[in-house]
C-alpha cells in the first residue's frame, strides 16, 4: 500500500491526484485488477470527476457550499459540521478497474482529493489489487 501526503492551501480545495494514482498502478506491476484510493479523514473525500476544465472544480465547490452552507444550524460541537457532511456526501474512497496496466477511466475523468476543512496536511492511501 502506498501512502501519499498532500498539503492543502485553502478552506475548500480540490487536488487532481490522477497522475499519482496512475503512477502507483504502473509501479505496482499489476496488469489486471483494481486500484482503491482512500482518504482517512472525515472532512475530505476522494472521487472521480472531470479534470479538463478547471472551472468545473470551482462550480462543484460552489454548489457543495450552496447545498451545505458553512453558516447553517448544526448540532456538531465545533465549526466544521458542513465539512463533515460534504465529505460524507462525496465519499472517502473510489475504486477503479485496471486493464493492461492502465486505469480504465473516461477521456475527461480524473481522480480528486477534496478537502472541505483546510488548510491541512492530508493523507491518501492507494492500494493496487491484482
Amino acid at each position: 500500500m502506498l501512502k501519499l501526503t498532500y498539503n492543502t492551501k485553502h478552506k475548500t480545495q480540490m487536488i487532481d491526484i490522477t497522475k499519482d494514482v496512475k503512477e502507483a498502478v504502473i509501479k505496482s506491476g499489476v496488469k489486471d485488477g483494481a486500484v482503491l484510493v482512500f482518504v482517512p479523514h472525515s472532512t475530505c473525500s476522494v472521487f472521480v470527476s472531470e479534470h479538463i476544465d478547471p472551472n468545473l472544480t470551482r462550480d462543484l465547490l460552489a454548489k457543495m457550499h450552496d447545498l451545505v452552507p458553512s453558516t447553517g444550524k448544526y448540532y456538531h460541537v465545533g465549526d466544521n459540521a458542513d465539512a463533515h457532511i460534504k465529505a460524507a456526501i462525496m465519499g472517502a474512497n473510489t475504486t477503479l478497474p485496471i486493464e493492461n496496466a492502465s486505469i480504465i477511466m473516461g477521456e475527461w475523468q480524473g481522480v480528486f482529493l477534496t478537502d472541505f476543512d483546510g488548510p491541512r496536511e492530508r493523507d491518501v492511501y492507494i492500494k493496487v489489487l491484482g
